[in-house]
């Protein structure tokens, strides 16, 4: 048998680890489970107390997230919504890809060319990901309305990518320096180039790195409120301002259709963790045990 076999992230877990997980997963995902009900209960079922368990689903929240009218005519949001997913959708996706071509050239540069001031300009790309975003609203905001991009969709996504893009270089960074370099160096010998190198040899060993990078700034530009609120226009607003929408509308707040949003935002999310989510663990877990 392996030595490894006996390590502990090998080994089944006991019916204590199974319970305690179970419950501590429970417990955390309660939050959800109430939104996902409330989502398909009427607007009496879901302010009744106690919590009623056993109710007649419906989907009139949903319905009336893409109509701004309830079954019974009464208006509730304003329509449109199916707008606000796409713009979050486009920018979050757009941003994303854009974060890991350029991080992933980057990463390279710093893990395996030798550049003068590598670590100081490291550093210096991990103090911009540290600026607190609330500072760099209103110059942001300047710039850009100077150029005559403000409220478009060029802008958002150039500022998500900038957040996101010295995360993406440490990441694929570290994952770079631990894939042993036998290979590369063989490729350099047939004559391939350094792209060639990075596309035939990095690149299919570094699919867990990557998924593990893309899957982080994914949620992170989902779940921002910040730049969505100030930067962006009416035509490129994202999920989080229309649900903040909801909860100030002038026909009151409707738990059930805020239910509904909260479902409808969440869903992307679990999707791209859910299909990833082999890729997610071993870039989680790259390097760190060896078997």
């Amino acid at each position: 048998m392996d030595q490894d076999d006996n390590h502990p992230l090998f080994r089944p877990a006991g019916w204590r680890r199974t319970v305690l997980s179970s419950v501590l997963g429970f417990v955390y995902f309660t939050p959800v489970i109430w939104m996902l009900l409330a989502a398909i209960k009427t607007r009496p079922d879901a302010l009744a107390t106690p919590p009623k368990i056993f109710f007649a689903p419906t989907l009139e929240h949903f319905r009336a997230l893409f109509t701004g009218f309830t079954d019974a005519g009464q208006q509730v949001f304003p329509t449109g919504f199916q707008y606000y997913i796409f713009n979050s959708i486009f920018i979050a996706g757009t941003s994303v890809l854009l974060a890991l071509g350029l991080g992933l050239l980057a990463a390279y540069g710093f893990a395996r060319l030798p550049i003068r001031g590598a670590h100081w300009l490291l550093f210096y790309t991990l103090v911009l990901r540290m600026i607190p975003p609330l500072t760099t609203i209103i110059p942001l905001y300047v710039i850009f309305s100077r150029l005559g991009i403000g409220g478009s969709y060029i802008e958002i996504i150039l500022v998500y990518t900038a957040f996101n893009l010295p995360f993406a270089v440490w990441m694929l960074r570290s994952f770079l320096i631990e894939l042993p370099r036998a290979a590369e160096e063989a490729a350099w010998l047939d004559g391939t180039s350094r792209l060639g190198v990075l596309w035939k040899i990095c690149l299919p060993q570094l699919r867990g790195g990557i998924a593990a990078t893309a899957i982080i700034a994914f949620v992170f530009t989902w779940n921002d409120f910040l730049f969505s609120q100030i930067l962006t226009g009416t035509q490129t607003r994202t999920i989080p301002i229309a649900m903040l929408r909801v909860l100030g509308a002038d026909f009151g707040t409707d738990w059930g259709l805020f239910a509904a949003a909260g479902a409808i935002y969440l869903a992307p999310v679990l999707l791209v963790a859910f299909f990833l989510q082999n890729q997610l663990l071993r870039g989680a877990t790259f390097g760190t045990v060896t078997r």
